[in-house]
């Protein structure tokens, strides 16, 4: 599986922006895809997933009630919609995808493909 994250920027505090990470193979469809992202001087975090057939999600709680995931298994791509964006939000921004497809993984290593990243600023 590889993955290309896109759609990074800079916006203003309480803004929007939405993230897409196109993945191509021939296991993607069966693939849960997880959220992460990592800010200058700290580890890399688990924002959410959403399991392969898009009918279960899961947040990190900081960001639960503003982001959403989804995706579309015919354009095979995931989304991270990111609402009220705030200074603490600014990171890279990082998808991931693993074979096991369902339940909650919330840790790098339990992914197995990851895409280069792509940088989100939230200006206050």
């Amino acid at each position: 599986v590889q993955l290309q994250a896109s759609g990074g920027g800079l916006v203003q505090a309480g803004g929007s922006l939405r993230l897409s990470c196109a993945a191509s193979g021939r296991t993607v469809v069966s693939s849960a895809i997880g959220w992460f992202r990592q800010a200058p001087g700290k580890e890399r975090e688990f924002v959410g997933r959403i399991n392969w057939s898009g009918g279960r999600t899961w947040y990190a709680d900081s960001v639960k009630g503003r982001f959403t995931i989804s995706r579309d298994n015919v354009k095979n791509t995931a989304y991270l919609q990111m609402n009220s964006l705030k200074p603490e939000d600014t990171a890279v921004y990082y998808c991931a995808a693993d074979g096991q497809g369902f339940g909650v993984r919330r840790f790098e290593y339990e992914y197995d493909y990851w895409g280069q990243g792509t940088q989100v600023t939230v200006s206050s």
